[in-house]
This record gives structure tokens, C-alpha cells and sequence, in this order.
């Protein structure tokens, strides 16, 4: 796609005369072919300033506009009435390629008249704020003339810069804070410069007869799964469009409240996490019943893990991640409902209804996140290998206060055996207030006769009534112990639950991701923590693709490494949903199974490893594994301790080279050029950092920069010794690693995800 803009300052008086001819102009451009789109804009700064915007479906279509009849009549139109002209008013700019060059980005607000003061203010503070910022260069502030509706157009030096900016998520607060109320709800899109002919005579947009607004990634979905995907790719500047059919975001249905101790560690790179303890509870322990007899009870407060198990009902989860979303320039579109796509070569012409009636978006890549229900498996025409499951029986949640005798924090399950089978199970999951639970149980025989004999559909029920408080008292009386009492219930519904998992997680340019591509009964609160984990493995590999620099197989490598893990994760659901789900042999690593903390990708084609002897490294992570936090690590110039985590979070690659008192100059002097290598092999998308022991000689190096393993809890936990070096990948899993360094070595694996110096 190819954007023209012309600014162009007329004479006192003109300004009605030139949007008069504009609409004229306007007309007659949205009947070109190849017009994308148009637009008049008024310099909120100048009201006698314009810019003419129009976009075109490629250079061939703008080119035969400037030299056709339309730009010529509408540059006689307004010859008279302009004060200026000149080429250097004129700039033609395409889609971001990757190529690393000077990048335009154009955000559109809206500033609310009764508002405009409040705003104006706000944003000559945070003109003032981002002058300071590396990279930036400037920006123009525009508005749709008789509207609300703004413009920031701003232009920095590259895109690494302005990646890197985005990509910190203190920057909303550093920088936009002044006027973040008003980015609630924006569009975001990027540009390169691009160069072009002298001879320019005019500017305008439209909309073209087939497609109406291109981007580089659509999600169809705003649950956590979809709002995930979108959030890391913002944060690499990957233009996205996130729909979602519901119209309102959820209020009470939650399907999933358990937040796992991996998806914690997510947040925290995403930045979220914060707000995230500040609305949950921390999930301390569980404890189980059955017959009445306390069977097992156990803490989750173990002191080796990042942080604890938060319950966080998932409307909270999905503001949460909306609002953070938000700050990178992006909002769902709700009410917007996939109806059809095709795929071609180079990429996706998908279909959407909205209230407005039906647009086309083009789009390099779809990711279907729409759930147990979801469209774009159906038009895949992917299907639930061995088919798709359903448990027989039908149950019921209600959201309550129970007066009881318990601890606070755990996680209650109670079972009733008859003959060594559950005929009877109640799960009270706590909630963030006073007593408050999440209680789920079978639901009353009468629920099944109102189906009527018919099997009824996963999921919750819309046709079913909402149980009432006695039906859950009457769960209660039966297991829960003598005179617990429920009272005050805000929400309930019936459910169905389905199990299964797609035999493909996508084709071609497109993909699904959570409940699209598996579905889990709730015992163990896999399901939205497992969706989350596909985006945060995906997301990562979509941006390299976008921008042209991910090797051939880099986006096959999402179903060769989540696949085979939801498969192992629904089948350990469906074993535990109806037993007291205890491997009682080893209750702590069953926990961090769970909690996804023992996560590997060690049989993925991606990962590597080069080792001198069989024992090398063996008490680190192996390839594939999560790269576990470290404390200790010292940096010149920095009055406190860092984690190695500082270091690796963010959207890039991390290459953690390390060194001790044995290691030779020759060695250490050779870092230097390793690090410029691996730059360039990965189009500068990776962050290098020299690790010494405390007796270690620091080389002068420019780059890469130095840290000090100085309480060696690194070389502990990553069994280093000598000479070494991890590669950690964007979603913290060792990528490769070597001992001793093996430059190599590392080169061929990284041609695996980036394919080669370029």
C-alpha cells in the first residue's frame, strides 16, 4: 500500500473554497482504481494549513492518478486559492518492509470539543516529553476538519528506534502520560519513506471497490488468547486488527480464574503484571475431600518460584490486557463478525460484517483466537482429532459467599465415591472479597430434562435457566462440611464440557490459537493460560515474518511446538476431571506442571546445543527449556542488583555470553566481533550481554556490555563453568547453547529463525 500526502497553506478566507473542491476531488477519486482512501486534514495548529491524504493500492496506481485527469482538475481548483506550493510538501510512503529505514507513523484519536482544552494542554507536554526521546524526530498535529477527530503524525530516524520505544512499557506513563486518556481508543499505522518522481501534482484517498482497510495481522477474537497475540505484536510495531463478534466485553462468565505461574511471568514482561496482583488473590493451596475425609492438602507458596498462583476471573484478565493494548494504539472492534476468507500467495482477503454492513481486509497473516466455537476453523476446515469429546453429565456454576470453617486462599475440592466411582464433586475456586467463591458442581436432574432428551451443546447454556441459590446449597449440604451456607449469588449459568484438539493448528497464512485449537474440561485452569502460551510462542514468530526476515520455516515451528504440548495438556485434563487428580508420589513437580514452569520445546527443530563433553551444562536448562530467572547480576553505573530477567525481557532475542577468571584474552577479545555478527545475522533483532564471574578481567569492549555474575547464582543455575553462552528466544526459551563458545555453531541455529545474513 502507498501513501501520498501534500500539504499545502492557503490564502485568508479560502479555507471553505478549498474543502468545496476537495469533495469534488473526492468524489471523483473513489472511483479510481487502486484508490484506497482519502482524506482532507487541517493543521490544529494552522487553520489555514491542509493535508491532503490519499492512499493507493500500489506506486502503478498513484502513478496514473497524478498524470490523469482528477489531479489535475483538483490542482486547477485550488491553484488560486493557495498562499504556497512546492515539491518539498510532498511525500510518498509505503507499508513498513523491514528494511530499517526512516518510519512514519500516523495515530488517529478522538478528542471529544468539551475536551479539546484539556487536550491541547496535555499534548504540548508530551510534544515537549518526546523531543527527548532517542529517535524521534518530529510531528505534526492534525484534525479532520468539522470533526473530532485528530491525527499525530510523527516521523523517526528508523524503525529500530521506534520499536524499541514502543516496545517499553513504562512509555505510556514516561511520555503519553499527559494526554493517555485520550488513547484509549486509537488507529495506529506505520509507514517508510519511499522515493519518487519529481513530477507531483496532487494527493487524495479512498476506499477501493473490493478492499477497504489492509493490515498486517487480523486476530479474529478479544479473548486473552487474541488480545495477547495483538499486545506482543504492537509491541514489535506490527500493524494489527483485533474484531470481535460480541458487542460488549464480558461482565461475570468466567471460564477461567486461575492464573498460572508461567502466564505471571508473562505479564511481568508485558508489563501488566502489576495491575494484575492489584486485582486478583493469590491461589495458596488445595486441599481435597473425598467421602468427607480430607485426603491431601498442599501449599502453592514455593519459594522457588517467580510468583505465586493468582485467581483473577477473566473479565478482569481481558480489561487488563484491552487497556494495556491501548497504550500500543490498538482497540478491538467489537461487533465485527468474520463471515468468509480467502488465501493467496501473499496473503488473506478476509471478509467481516459489521453494523456498518460488510467491508474486505486484506491482511499478510489471520490468527484465529475465537474460541471453542470458532469460524476460522470451520472455513480451515480443521477438524478435532479422534474427534471431538464431551463429558455426559451437565454442571453448574454460581458465584457466592460461603460461610465456612476453611482456609484462606485454597482451592477446595470435594468428592464423593460410591464403589470407587465419583458419583458427586463440588470445586469452590476463591474469589477476590470477603468469602466470595467460584463454586462448580453437577448440575440438578431437572436441568437435563429441560434439554429435552437432546444432547446439549458445549459450553455455557443460553437456553437452560440459571440455577438458584438452593441448587447450590443442596451441592453443599451433600459434600461440603456440615452447615456451610451459600448466600448472595450474583451470577450463574449451566455448562457443557467438550475436550478435544485440532488435527493442524493452521494452513498457509493462516492460524488458530486457544480454544480455537483445543478445548480442555476446567479441572486444572489450563485452558486460557494454555491459549495464552500459543499466542506468546506465535506472536513472536509472525512479526520476523511480517517484516521479511524469519527463515522459511520459522511459522511451522508454532504447531511443532504447541501441538504436541495441548495434547499432553487436554489428555491430563480429561484424566483428572473425574478423579482426585493426585500424582501424590510427587505433588510439587505435578504443580509446576501445571503451572506450566516445566514447559519445554526441547524436541522443536529450532533449538540446539554445541557441547565439548557429555556433563557440559547439564545443570543448566537444556534446549527448549524456560530460561529461569537469576538474581545477583551487577552493571556499572547501576546502584542495585539486577535480575537476569531485566536483561532478557522485551521482544528481541537475548545472546548471554559468559566468562570466567580461566577464560583467555584471545577468547574474550574475540566477543566484540561475535556480537557485530550476530547483529547483522539477525537484522539487529537480538541484545547481547558479556556475563563474568567476579574473577573475571573485563576486556575493553564498545559492545556488547559487560554484567557481573557477582553472587554466581548465574554459573549456578545454568551450570556454566569457563567459557559459555545462551541464546534466549522472545518467549524466554533457551534457543541454543554452547560450552565452550561456539560462534559456529550459533550461526547455524540461527539460520533456522532468521535464514542468513542479510
Amino acid at each position: 500500500m502507498i501513501r501520498a500526502m501534500a500539504r499545502l497553506r492557503v490564502r485568508p478566507g479560502c479555507e471553505s473554497a478549498v474543502e468545496s473542491a476537495w469533495r469534488t476531488a473526492a468524489g471523483q477519486l473513489s472511483r479510481l482504481a487502486g484508490s484506497l482512501r482519502r482524506e482532507l486534514l487541517l493543521d490544529a495548529n494552522d487553520p489555514r494549513s491542509f493535508v491532503v491524504v490519499t492512499e493507493w493500492a500500489d506506486e502503478s496506481a498513484l502513478h496514473d492518478y497524478e498524470n490523469g485527469p482528477v489531479a489535475a482538475r483538483f490542482a486547477e481548483a485550488i491553484r488560486p486559492l493557495r498562499e504556497t506550493s512546492g515539491a518539498e510538501n510532498y511525500r510518498v510512503m509505503r507499508n513498513p518492509d523491514g528494511r530499517g529505514s526512516k518510519i512514519f507513523v500516523d495515530i488517529e484519536l478522538t478528542v471529544p470539543a468539551d475536551r479539546l482544552a484539556e487536550f491541547e494542554r496535555g499534548y504540548a507536554e508530551v510534544a515537549a516529553r518526546m523531543a527527548e526521546v532517542p529517535g524521534y524526530l518530529r510531528e505534526d498535529l492534525l484534525r479532520e476538519p468539522g470533526s473530532d477527530v485528530h491525527h499525530i503524525f510523527a516521523e523517526w530516524r528508523g524503525e529500530a528506534e521506534f520499536y524499541r520505544w514502543i516496545g517499553n512499557p513504562a512509555h505510556a506513563q514516561e511520555e503519553a502520560g499527559p494526554i493517555a486518556p485520550f488513547l484509549l481508543d486509537i488507529r495506529r499505522r506505520l509507514f517508510h519513506d519511499v522515493a519518487h518522481p519529481e513530477s507531483r501534482r496532487g494527493p487524495s484517498t479512498g476506499k477501493e471497490i473490493d478492499v477497504h482497510t489492509t493490515t498486517d495481522v487480523l486476530i479474529v477474537g478479544a479473548g486473552p488468547t487474541g488480545l495477547t497475540a495483538a499486545v506482543e505484536l504492537a509491541r514489535r510495531g506490527i500493524e494489527c486488527r483485533v474484531i470481535e463478534k460480541q458487542a460488549t466485553p464480558p461482565a461475570q462468565a468466567d471460564k477461567a480464574i486461575g492464573i498460572h505461574c508461567r502466564t505471571m511471568e508473562i505479564w511481568a514482561d508485558q508489563g501488566i503484571v502489576r495491575d494484575a496482583m492489584d486485582g486478583g488473590i493469590w491461589l495458596t493451596g488445595n486441599m481435597v475431600f473425598v467421602n468427607g475425609v480430607q485426603t491431601h492438602r498442599m501449599s502453592w507458596e514455593l519459594p522457588e518460584l517467580p510468583y505465586a498462583h493468582l485467581g483473577l476471573p477473566q473479565y478482569e484478565t481481558e480489561r487488563i490486557l484491552t487497556e494495556r493494548l491501548a497504550t500500543l494504539g490498538v482497540r478491538p472492534q467489537r461487533g465485527a463478525e468474520l463471515i468468509a476468507f480467502t488465501e493467496g500467495d501473499d496473503g488473506v482477503l478476509a471478509t467481516v460484517a459489521t453494523g456498518g454492513g460488510e467491508e474486505t481486509v486484506r491482511a499478510k497473516y489471520l490468527v484465529g483466537c475465537d474460541g471453542a466455537h470458532s469460524r476460522v476453523r470451520e472455513l480451515l476446515g480443521l477438524t478435532f482429532s479422534g474427534g471431538l469429546g464431551r463429558f455426559p453429565q451437565l454442571f453448574m456454576l454460581g458465584d457466592v459467599d460461603v460461610d465456612w470453617d476453611m482456609p484462606e486462599g485454597h482451592l477446595l475440592r470435594f468428592m464423593h465415591e460410591t464403589d470407587g466411582r465419583m458419583d458427586g464433586m463440588l470445586v469452590c475456586v476463591p474469589l477476590r472479597g470477603e468469602s466470595r467463591y467460584r463454586i462448580a458442581t453437577l448440575a440438578p436432574p431437572r436441568f437435563f430434562a429441560e434439554t429435552g432428551g437432546k444432547d446439549a451443546p458445549p459450553g455455557f447454556s443460553e437456553e437452560l435457566a440459571e440455577p438458584t441459590l438452593a441448587d447450590i446449597q443442596a451441592a453443599i449440604d451433600h459434600l461440603a462440611p456440615a452447615g456451610t451456607r451459600a448466600s448472595n449469588l450474583r451470577w450463574s449459568s449451566v455448562f457443557r464440557i467438550s475436550h478435544g484438539i485440532v488435527d493442524r493448528y493452521g494452513a498457509g497464512r493462516v492460524f488458530v490459537a486457544g480454544d480455537a485449537a483445543h478445548l480442555h474440561p476446567p479441572a486444572g485452569g489450563q485452558g486460557m493460560n494454555t491459549g495464552i502460551q500459543d499466542a506468546w510462542n506465535l506472536a513472536w514468530k509472525l512479526a520476523l515474518a511480517v517484516r521479511g526476515i524469519a527463515a522459511p520455516g520459522l511459522l511451522d515451528s508454532y504447531e511443532t511446538e504447541r501441538r504436541p504440548e495441548g495434547e499432553e495438556i487436554v489428555g491430563r485434563a480429561v484424566r483428572m476431571a473425574f478423579t482426585d487428580e493426585l500424582d501424590r508420589n510427587d505433588l510439587k513437580r505435578q504443580f509446576l506442571q501445571e503451572m506450566s514452569m516445566l514447559l519445554s520445546y526441547s524436541d522443536s527443530p529450532l533449538v540446539g546445543e554445541s557441547l565439548s563433553a557429555p556433563d557440559a551444562l547439564r545443570a543448566g536448562p537444556g534446549p527448549g527449556d524456560r530460561a529461569p530467572d537469576v538474581g545477583g547480576l551487577q552493571r556499572r553505573g547501576v546502584g542495585h542488583p539486577l535480575r537476569l530477567h531485566d536483561l532478557t525481557r522485551g521482544t528481541r532475542h537475548t545472546l548471554l555470553v559468559y566468562a570466567d577468571g580461566s577464560a583467555d584474552e584471545g577468547t574474550l577479545a574475540a566477543v566484540g566481533k561475535l556480537c557485530a555478527d550476530v547483529r547483522r545475522q539477525t537484522s539487529g533483532q537480538i541484545d547481547v550481554y558479556l556475563l563474568l564471574s567476579p574473577d573475571a578481567r573485563a576486556p575493553w569492549l564498545l559492545d556488547p556490555p559487560v554484567v557481573r555474575d557477582a553472587g554466581g547464582e548465574f554459573r549456578a543455575a545454568y551450570g556454566v563453568a569457563g567459557t559459555a553462552l545462551y541464546l534466549v528466544r522472545p518467549d524466554g526459551h533457551v534457543g541454543f547453547r554452547s560450552q565452550p563458545i561456539d560462534a559456529d555453531a550459533l550461526s547455524k541455529n540461527l539460520q533456522l529463525v532468521f535464514g542468513g545474513v542479510r
